[in-house]
């Protein structure tokens, strides 16, 4: 058994267009959209009557994926606490190379975006921060600097 490629990883959002508009702000690239919902996703999910909308952002040149899914049906869950921090068990963030986390950081706060702690320097490698995202997810961002 040999896993072949990562295809994507998935947030489940409340508000669909304003994490779409964060992402796409971050330089993500809207692949499409799509409504989902029939017996085999209820099957998949283990719920009844799983209406959702999708939306697949890729990272532009690679193979990193994000699906964004907007739940209609059922309700969703929100976990507690609503803003865990990076020792909450469960996945916490997706990191993201950017070419300027400062920029990047300025950017994503005039969108409303909450800077967690400090943006940091790890020997002369990366800059590093954690920025809280939608639904919560802390967005990882790193800026190369070899």
């Amino acid at each position: 058994m040999t896993i072949q490629e990562m295809h994507h990883v998935s947030v489940v959002v409340d508000d669909l267009e304003a994490a779409v508009e964060f992402f796409v702000d971050l330089g993500m690239e809207e692949e499409g959209r799509a409504p989902v919902e029939g017996v085999w996703v209820d099957r998949i999910n283990a719920l009844d009557g799983v209406r959702v909308d999708i939306a697949m952002l890729r990272v532009p040149g690679g193979e990193g994926r994000l699906e964004l899914t907007k739940f209609h049906h059922p309700a969703v869950v929100s976990p507690e606490p609503r803003d865990a921090l990076g020792n909450t068990l469960g996945l916490r963030s997706v990191m993201f190379e950017v070419d300027d986390v400062e920029a990047t950081v300025a950017g994503l706060r005039a969108r409303g975006a909450e800077l967690i702690g400090e943006v940091q320097q790890y020997a002369d490698i990366y800059r590093l921060c954690y920025v809280r995202g939608p639904a919560g997810i802390i967005v990882a961002l790193s800026e190369d600097l070899g």
